[in-house]
């Protein structure tokens, strides 16, 4: 039996079912009023909607435009053809920043145009601040200045942070003496859907992560005003060097980025297949073998600006795509091109800069240091140079135990080479690590051993050593000069060493190309040539120790999403196709050495003999006149079907007839 409720607690109990119950009435009351009277709207303030939710912020925005849109009203429309500027940001700047008087309005009309970084203010005063090209400036709209009541709350409306908009009306300056527009009309011009990163407090820039800001330029470009800065300054590189040398006389030319051999530099190059030639070809690690070819022909004055490929890896110096300026000067030595590489650098950042003294980082973190470019340059001859530093005497370069003494100089100091171990690579690993990293100033390493400089001709004093230099600054190599060897004898034997060095496993070794030492023979005048990494100059004077800086868009490795779009839109393999594959009939016999090359068994026996080989015996040799001889003999499609013979076909064929026919 329950309990019986006491007279305190039924009046609690009555008094609070009374209170809900007046509670409910007045509530409904209240909703019956709300539904019956039009809701009062909500008070407007510029960019109060910048916090909400990134997701529901563009479905907003998104819908805002698709309205405008459909109002098919040209005067609305969110994308319009064409919007009449008539002053640059920096030259509205530049013209009306010394003339106009805090609080002043200019008695002139313009129209100026620009993307919106902040927006405050509502009612009848709305501040703006438009940015391009590297300037700001600040639109301070007034109902009483505007074309129209309504027009004024329209486009106020309208506008965020983010878009692009057109201002017309009176150049002046604020009371606070900030240069300003004062429109009388206002335009869309191209909206920004996506709600963009915020600056905190007083800071200019909004977007810090490296990655973002690396794969997203645009976006990098929108919320950092620094890095507009820096293209500039990169532009201004590029500019003056033109200017530079073709005020001396200098042609500028372009030469293939696409070769059939990757000539005129030491490094791994990046491959690629011409289907309609079908040939396996290269994209260019360096212009310089075609330059060459020109002075011979007779352009005394040649260079170019553009880009090289190396299959190397990605750090803060190196990019697998960069630019540099070569040139080639005939009857010029590299004491000429030292004289004029001081006076371009020095001049160069003088102009930019405005002195010769500029702060640079070396490493993320580390500390700035000063770096003087003022002329002339401190020179360092490489070998001198590496045994004061060292205290200690080198082989001979033409030491047959030249390699065994440098590794076992080396492993004594605990310094690591990357195999293969070759006098050219040990050597180059203690200049590293004794000349380069001290450098600060600019300085010439001069005089680099015959074994490192493969084009450089040698040196007039001793002929184990070139006339080149590197210069470097800050431990970092930003210019690569010689006096260019222009005997064909001596080129051919290089170029065959190098080719040993890349049957050896050095697959940065340069390859032999016959056609440019077919050149060389027709005449190639005493010249200097010189090249200059435009990247790495611009990180000096941007003060960037990431190249990544400095490229719009540099390499970088796919991320999951990157990764998702590219298989979307690779293109359609035919499988079915490639699984048919067969080695051609060839209707004909071909013996070689015991086989018949024109079968399958008999080519891929060809294919066996000739793994890890460059030639058959190891050196050019008359047999292998006889087998490329029998290989022409065979369809192209044959001869390709092994990997083994496809690449010693190739290597083959870039010796011209007249050179096997010496073997």
């Amino acid at each position: 039996m329950p309990e019986e409720e006491s007279k305190n607690a039924m009046k609690k109990r009555l008094k609070a079912e009374a209170a809900a119950k007046k509670k409910s009435e007045k509530d409904a009351a209240k909703a019956a009023k709300a539904a019956s009277e039009p809701a009062k709207e909500k008070k407007f303030v510029a960019g109060a909607d910048d916090d909400v939710d990134p997701t529901q912020y563009y479905a907003n925005r998104a819908r805002k435009i698709e309205g405008m849109l459909a109002e098919k009203d040209p005067a609305r429309n969110p994308y319009p053809h064409k919007f009449h500027v008539s002053h640059r940001l920096p030259d509205f700047e530049a013209e009306f920043g010394p003339l106009a008087t805090d609080g002043e309005r200019l008695e002139a009309n313009v129209s100026v145009a620009g993307r919106i970084t902040s927006v405050r203010g509502q009612g009848k005063l709305y501040f703006y601040d438009i940015k391009g090209e590297g300037s700001e400036v600040q639109v301070m709209s007034d109902l009483a200045s505007y074309g129209s009541e309504e027009g004024f709350n329209a486009v106020h409306r309208t506008l965020k942070r983010g878009d692009i908009v057109g201002v017309t009306g009176a150049p002046g300056k604020s009371k606070n003496g900030q240069l300003s527009v004062f429109p009388t009309a206002m335009r869309l011009l191209a909206p920004c859907l996506h709600m963009l990163p915020q600056a905190k407090g007083q800071a200019r820039e909004s977007l810090f992560d490296q990655e973002t800001r690396y794969r997203n330029r645009h976006l990098d470009l929108i919320c950092n005003h620094d890095s507009w800065k820096t293209f500039a300054t990169r532009a201004k590189v590029i500019s003056y060097v033109r200017r530079y040398l073709d005020s001396r006389h200098f042609l500028e030319v372009e030469t293939p980025a696409l070769c059939l051999l990757p000539g005129g530099a030491t490094a791994k190059p990046f491959k690629t297949f011409h289907n309609d030639l079908s040939q396996e070809m290269f994209m260019r690690i360096a212009p310089e073998l075609n330059l060459k070819k020109l002075v011979i022909g007779g352009i005394d004055r040649v260079y170019e600006l553009g880009r090289n490929y190396r299959n190397e890896g990605i750090d803060l110096t190196h990019n697998p795509e960069f630019t540099t300026c070569e040139f080639y000067m005939a009857y010029a030595d590299y004491n000429d091109l030292m004289k004029m590489t001081e006076e371009m650098l020095s001049g160069m950042v003088m102009q930019i800069c405005g002195s010769y003294v500029i702060k640079f980082s070396p490493k993320p973190g580390a500390p700035e240091v000063e770096v003087d470019f003022t002329p002339p340059f401190k020179r360092i001859s490489m070998i001198s140079g590496l045994e004061e530093r060292m205290g200690i005497k080198l082989p001979k370069m033409d030491d047959p135990a030249a390699a065994s003494k440098l590794k076992a100089i080396l492993d004594a100091r605990s310094l690591e080479c990357a195999p293969p171990h070759s006098t050219m690579r040990l050597l180059d690993t203690l200049v590293g690590e004794y000349l380069e990293d001290g450098v600060v100033n600019p300085t010439f390493i001069c005089d680099h051993p015959q074994i490192m400089s493969p084009l450089a001709k040698y040196h007039r004093d001793d002929p184990l050593l070139t006339e080149r230099f590197e210069l470097f600054v800050a431990g970092r190599e930003l210019c690569n000069s010689y006096t260019e060897l222009n005997n064909p004898m001596v080129q051919r034997k290089l170029f065959m060493d190098q080719a040993a060095q890349n049957e050896d496993g050095d697959d940065e070794a340069m390859v032999m190309d016959d056609s440019f030492v077919v050149a060389l023979e027709h005449g190639l005048p005493p010249t200097a040539g010189w090249g200059l990494g435009i990247d790495r100059l611009a990180m000096f004077l941007s003060n960037k120790n990431n190249i990544k800086e400095v490229l719009c868009f540099p390499a970088m490795k796919p991320n999951a999403e990157e990764l998702a779009l590219i298989a979307a839109n690779k293109p359609k393999e035919d499988a079915e196709e490639a699984t048919k594959k067969k080695f051609p009939t060839t209707g004909t016999t071909v013996n070689f050495d015991g086989d018949d090359i024109a079968t399958e068994p008999g080519m891929k026996a060809l294919n066996n003999k000739l793994a890890d080989k460059l030639f058959l015996n190891g050196a050019p040799s008359a047999a292998d006149v006889k087998l490329f001889a029998e290989l022409e003999k065979l369809p192209r499609a044959a001869v390709d079907y092994f990997s083994n013979v496809k690449a010693y076909f190739g290597t083959v064929a870039q010796f011209g007839a007249g050179v096997r026919a010496g073997w």
